[in-house]
């Protein structure tokens, strides 16, 4: 029951990184200079947050807090 749980967290993250490196991708494409660089740090960081947020909200589904906004 709590693989079907987190099935939709980590689809969110999938669909949302995807389209950060598709859209930053796209602006990358037409840009020259410092600013495809700057522009290059930008979906690596969005990503990497993404994930980590998705880990902990396995986490807290493997510890049994599947509804976290009951506690405020």
């Amino acid at each position: 029951m709590k693989s079907k749980k987190m099935l939709a967290p980590i689809l969110v993250t999938v669909f949302v990184v995807l389209y950060y490196v598709a859209y930053f991708g796209f602006l990358i494409s037409l840009l020259n200079g410092i600013w495809k660089y700057a522009l290059g740090i930008i979906p690596f960081v969005l990503s990497i947050v993404m994930i980590k947020v998705c880990m902990e909200r396995i986490h807290e589904i493997k510890k049994g807090e599947e509804d976290d906004l009951s506690k405020y």
